[in-house]
């Protein structure tokens, strides 16, 4: 009895777990570049006395989706949204070098090229410092250009070129801050081949029916677990009653 209360239990909680994770993805449904936590169960031989086909299952983090988002121009000029495969390289809290696909960008008040949470803008020789009283634009290959506002016709400036990178993605890992590095802690060089849409943003890449379908199917596995308890408690019960008649 108490091998079943065990299997049951422990599925019961890797199923909350799986749960979370799919809540996380839902409530992330409009952010801006997010790629979708994938997780699965697996089975997990019990060691031990007994059978040893004996199995329970836990809940793994398998990694991320990686397929990009939809594209939705915005007209802003500080937005840029990256085409197909690819990443933009910020400079993270703890000055590492990481990677996300949040295109939302904007200024400091030092006139530094920031994400909206603040992180620096990585260029090819450090973070992109951009003038006052000027209008940016950012091309395909990611060169941040200015023009003058008081200058007509315009004459543009390059100022620095968003650093680029398209490393493996079975090496690409998330972090507890939401952003990505690679598993060697290795700094992946420029590609030339990534490319981006200024005046545009990526959309969240997680299927919100998905993302529902899956709630509803964890919560039906969820029920099962605490009917077998419910089961393992009556069965307890009824054993404990014909031990006290006897």
């Amino acid at each position: 009895m108490d091998r079943l209360i065990y299997t049951a239990m422990a599925g019961a909680k890797h199923i909350l777990e799986q749960q979370a994770t799919t809540s996380h993805n839902l409530a992330n449904v409009n952010t801006t570049g997010f790629r979708a936590q994938l997780d699965s169960f697996r089975a997990v031989p019990v060691l031990g006395d007994g059978l040893p086909t004996r199995t329970y299952v836990v809940d793994s983090t398998v990694g991320a989706d990686f397929t990009p988002g939809v594209i939705q121009q915005t007209g802003r000029d500080l937005d840029v949204a990256v085409q197909n495969k690819g990443w933009i390289a910020v400079e993270a809290a703890d000055g590492s070098e990481a990677y996300t696909r949040q295109g939302s960008l904007k200024l400091s008040e030092n006139g530094v090229l920031q994400t909206q949470s603040g992180l620096n803008i990585l260029g090819d020789g450090g973070p992109i410092s951009i003038p006052p009283d000027v209008s940016i634009t950012i091309a395909k290959d990611g060169t941040v250009s200015a023009i003058a506002t008081g200058t007509k016709p315009g004459v543009a400036t390059p100022l620095g070129r968003i650093k680029l990178v398209n490393p493996p993605e079975e090496t690409m890992v998330r972090g507890d801050d939401g952003l990505f590095r690679t598993n060697d802690g290795q700094s992946p060089d420029v590609d030339a081949n990534v490319a981006v849409v200024g005046g545009a943003l990526e959309g969240s890449n997680v299927n919100m029916v998905d993302a529902m379908v899956t709630m509803i199917s964890l919560s039906r596995q969820f029920e099962t677990h605490m009917n077998l308890l419910k089961n393992a408690e009556s069965n307890a019960s009824k054993a404990s009653e014909l031990l006290q008649l006897g």
